[in-house]
């Protein structure tokens, strides 16, 4: 008798064990977009029915690769973090083509995006894998350049009504094909509406990494904050941190809060407190959520928190705050310290994607439609080598591939065996990665202010 295949029907299997697996990958390169991209692929995967789902975790290695402090920190996202394994560009594609995944999410930076687009499009499998990518959180910069490398892939999510508009025009507006654009929602929208509670008064600072850049506006942004908590030593004032020194987020920290702090005259008061951990989970105590522009606020209007937009330093597109034009939100410290509240315009939540449930229905009967597909596309990004050869050739080779999106010469290197070779590599990898770092944070900015002397 041959052997049973390994999908084969028995009447004592159940219909679990017999269907096969869905396999899925996704591909992050820093601790923000893995959480998203991690979270969307379970969301796009929830309506699988009896059929399991095999989750697959990459981190693409570069300056931003998340640490497992930092996994551990983004919380539940139905992958386990412990199996989570780092790889390059080419690492990535001999993944895909040698275990064959069903769905590659793409939770990257748009040039990397547009490698590993082209990157899959060259390995000719006979049967790819459905490939979804899209942004973290707000759009407010780079909106042509980022979705001009994003386009090829089967499905661009877009986390509103309003951003799925703009993505649509943009493809359009240089005759692009513009079916890949999917209106879904931020995938970690969620947690408990807003209940305030008696004897608890929590004010939370959401801090950005990059936003604002200069140790003037970021020295001036925690001096107010420290300031309100004097202003108000009943209320608990907290200032969210999105990494410790030394760790590295989707954007580089080089003047992180923690240092400003600790050289600020006169000190921090009893109520006031830096912490780290889950924003949601921060956000469960949360009775006023104070940014710049950070993507908490999304999270925080769709639990329906009292949220303000900081305007103490204008309204300005570098600063990402001009987004909440409309809003309702944007005021001021000064405000805030009179007991403010701002009130959101429902027509602009609405419009945004954050006042409904954040349904992925459509993206998910999308990526339904495409795996069901007798055969798939080939993957078609707008850039080629004749629409931008002087952009192009650049970004592939960032990632060591070629203009027609092979791996170059002396890209692909054998992986050393054994655990020894296999903890130097790992060591001296890390000690590099260590060395930049230091080198991003506390040695480019003294040369830069050297420079201005």
């Amino acid at each position: 008798m041959p052997p049973r295949s390994r999908n084969s029907a028995d009447p004592a299997d159940n219909a679990t064990a017999a269907a096969p697996a869905l396999r899925v990958a996704v591909l992050a390169d820093s601790d923000t977009r893995w959480k998203w991209g991690a979270l969307t692929a379970h969301r796009l995967t929830a309506g699988a029915g009896e059929r399991p789902v095999e989750t697959t975790g990459l981190l693409l290695r570069g300056r931003a690769t998340p640490t497992p402090r930092q996994l551990a920190e983004v919380g539940e996202v139905g992958v386990d973090t412990s199996r989570v394994r780092e790889v390059t560009a080419v690492e990535f594609l001999h993944a895909v083509r040698d275990e064959g995944y069903d769905v590659v999410v793409l939770a990257l930076v748009g040039g990397a995006v547009q490698a590993m687009l082209h990157g899959l499009a060259a390995l000719g499998l006979p049967r790819r894998p459905v490939v979804v990518t899209g942004y973290v959180g707000v759009v407010y910069e780079k909106l042509a350049d980022g979705l001009l490398l994003r386009h090829g892939a089967d499905v661009v999510l877009a986390n509103s009504r309003h951003d799925a508009e703009r993505f649509r025009a943009v493809y359009e507006g240089v005759g692009a094909d513009a079916s890949s654009v999917t209106e879904a929602a931020l995938p970690f929208l969620g947690g408990e509406p807003h209940r305030p509670e008696e004897g608890r008064d929590t004010v939370v600072f959401a801090a950005q990494p990059s936003v604002p850049a200069t140790r003037a506006e970021r020295t001036y942004l925690l001096r107010r904050l420290v300031e309100h908590a004097r202003l108000h030593p009943g209320r608990e004032v907290l200032l969210k941190l999105r990494s410790k020194p030394g760790e590295h987020t989707t954007h580089i920290e080089e003047l992180p809060y923690q240092r400003l702090a600790e050289r600020l005259p006169g000190g921090l008061p009893p109520n006031f407190r830096l912490v780290y951990g889950h924003m949601g989970e921060v956000l469960d105590r949360t009775d006023l959520l104070v940014t710049v522009s950070s993507t908490a606020a999304l999270e925080s209007l769709h639990r329906r928190i009292p949220t303000a937009i900081l305007s103490d330093l204008g309204v300005r597109e570098v600063l990402g705050n001009h987004h909440f034009v409309g809003s309702g939100l944007i005021t001021s410290w000064d405000h805030l310290d009179g007991g403010l509240r701002p009130q959101p315009d429902e027509e602009w939540v609405a419009g945004q994607g954050v006042a409904a449930d954040g349904t992925y229905d459509s993206a998910r009967a999308r990526v339904g439609e495409l795996l069901a597909a007798e055969e798939l596309p080939p993957l078609t990004p707008y850039y080629t080598p004749a629409t931008a050869p002087g952009y192009l050739p650049g970004i592939l080779a960032r990632h060591h591939l070629g203009p027609d999106g092979t791996p170059l010469p002396g890209a692909v290197t054998p992986k050393e065996t054994g655990r020894v070779r296999g903890a130097v590599r790992e060591t001296v990898r890390n000690a590099a990665r260590g060395a930049y770092r230091h080198g991003v944070q506390r040695v480019a900015p003294v040369i830069r202010r050297m420079g201005e002397l």
